[in-house]
C-alpha cells in the first residue's frame, strides 16, 4: 500500500477533504492541541464552515465545546462527551508506568515527596477539586495559591521562575486531569460536568486508528503520551478487531471495520492553512507526511513550529504569520505551486477567525 493512499484516508477522517458545517464539537472530534492559545480555535475552522472566535469562546464557556488538559496533559478542544476518554481513562493504574506518564522531573521528585505516584496525584487532584469547588473558576496564580493551602510541603518544590514554591507542572497538569479540570474561554480553570459513563480506555486505541491508522502499539503510546507496556495492553484489548497491511515496507494495523474506506478514500479538495500541531500532523509516524527529513525538520520544529498547508490533500508548503495591528501577514514556503486565488481565500479565512481587517500573503 502506497503512502499516498493512507494519507488520503486520514485527511479523510480528521475532516480535511472538503469543510463541513459542523458543530465545533463535531470538528474536534480528534482533539485539537491549544498548547498556544488560538491553534485549536484554527484547527476547527479548518475542518467547519462558519467557525468565528465569538461563538468558540461562548462554547467554551457553556461547556459545549471542552478545552482543557487531557492527552499528555496538555490543554487541547475536544468534544464533551470523549473529555474523560482522552484524559482520565488513559492514566495509568500502574504506580510506574504512572511516574513514567507524569514525567521524569515527578520521578526524580516522587523520591522525596513520599507515597506512590498514585497516591501523590490522588492528593493533589483531591486538592484541585476542593479548590474549585462550588463552581470556583481560578486563574493558574489563584489555583496555585490554593493548591499551596492544600498540600503538604513536599509536594511544593521552589520554582525559580515564579520565585514561589507550587505544585510541579507536570504533577498539577496530570492532576488537573485526574480531577476533570477545563478551561473557561478566558483561560480560567473550574470543574468540567460529568457527562454519563466513560468507555474504557480501549475506546482510545480504537479512535486513535480511526484518525491515524494504519498504526502500531508503539504510534499509540507515543500519540497517549503512555508506556509502550500500557500501550501493549490496550491494543491486546482491540486485537480481535483490527487487520494487519504494510504501508509500503512498514507492517502497521487498521480496524477492520474501516478497511473500505481505506481501499477507497475520497479526494480532497481545496487549500487549508493548519495550525502548527494541528491533529493531522499529530501521528508519531512522522516519515509517513513528510518523507523528506529535510523537510520533516522544517515542519517539526522544537520551537517556532510553522503550520502546514494542505492542497487537494496533499503537503504543499508550510506558513507562518505575523500581525500587524489589524492586518494579518501569511508568509508562505511552497513545496508545489499552490493555487493563488484558493490561498488567498483561505488567508481570509483565517484572518476573519482572527479577527483581523485584511490577510496579506507573502510569497517566499
Amino acid at each position: 500500500m502506497e503512502r499516498d493512499q493512507v494519507l488520503a484516508f486520514r485527511v479523510a477522517r480528521h475532516g480535511l477533504a472538503t469543510r463541513r458545517p459542523l458543530t465545533l464539537a463535531e470538528a474536534a472530534a480528534c482533539p485539537a492541541s491549544d498548547y498556544a492559545r488560538g491553534r485549536a480555535l484554527l484547527a476547527l475552522a479548518a475542518r467547519a464552515d462558519g467557525v468565528t472566535r465569538e461563538a468558540y469562546d461562548r462554547a467554551t464557556d457553556a461547556g459545549e465545546l471542552v478545552l482543557g488538559p487531557s492527552l499528555r496533559a496538555a490543554i487541547h478542544a475536544q468534544a464533551p462527551r470523549d473529555f474523560a476518554l482522552f484524559g482520565q481513562a488513559l492514566l495509568a493504574s500502574d504506580d510506574a508506568e504512572l511516574a513514567d506518564q507524569i514525567g521524569p522531573a515527578f520521578k526524580r521528585h516522587l523520591r522525596d515527596a513520599g507515597g506512590t505516584a498514585g497516591e501523590v496525584l490522588t492528593e493533589v487532584a483531591e486538592a484541585t477539586q476542593a479548590a474549585l469547588a462550588d463552581g470556583r473558576a481560578l486563574d493558574r496564580t489563584q489555583l496555585h495559591a490554593e493548591l499551596r493551602e492544600r498540600v503538604r510541603p513536599e509536594l511544593l518544590p521552589w520554582c525559580k521562575g515564579c520565585a514561589s514554591h507550587h505544585v510541579s507542572p507536570m504533577l498539577w497538569r496530570f492532576a488537573g486531569v485526574r480531577a476533570g479540570m477545563r478551561c473557561d474561554a478566558g483561560r480560567r480553570f473550574l470543574l468540567a460536568r460529568r457527562r454519563g459513563t466513560t468507555p474504557g480506555p480501549a475506546e482510545a486505541a480504537r479512535r486513535y486508528l480511526r484518525f491515524y491508522g494504519p498504526a502500531t502499539p508503539k504510534d499509540l503510546g507515543a500519540w497517549a503520551g503512555i508506556a509502550r507496556s500500557h500501550a501493549r495492553r490496550l491494543w491486546t484489548e482491540i486485537e480481535d478487531e483490527l487487520i494487519e497491511v504494510h504501508v509500503e515496507d512498514r507492517r502497521a494495523w487498521l480496524l477492520a471495520a474501516d478497511e473500505a474506506d481505506l481501499a477507497s478514500p475520497p479526494q480532497a479538495e481545496g487549500v487549508r492553512l493548519l495550525p502548527p500541531r494541528d491533529p493531522y500532523v499529530q501521528a508519531p509516524d512522522r516519515a509517513t507526511l513528510v518523507p523528506d527529513p529535510v523537510l520533516r525538520k522544517r515542519l517539526f520544529r522544537p520551537i517556532a513550529d510553522p503550520g502546514a498547508i494542505l492542497q487537494d490533500g496533499r503537503l504543499a508548503g508550510l506558513w507562518r504569520t505575523r500581525a500587524k495591528g489589524k492586518r494579518l501577514q501569511i508568509e508562505v514556503e511552497e513545496f508545489e505551486r499552490l493555487d493563488r486565488d484558493a490561498l488567498q481565500a483561505e488567508a481570509d479565512r483565517i484572518a476573519a477567525v482572527r479577527e483581523a481587517r485584511t490577510a496579506e500573503v507573502h510569497l517566499g
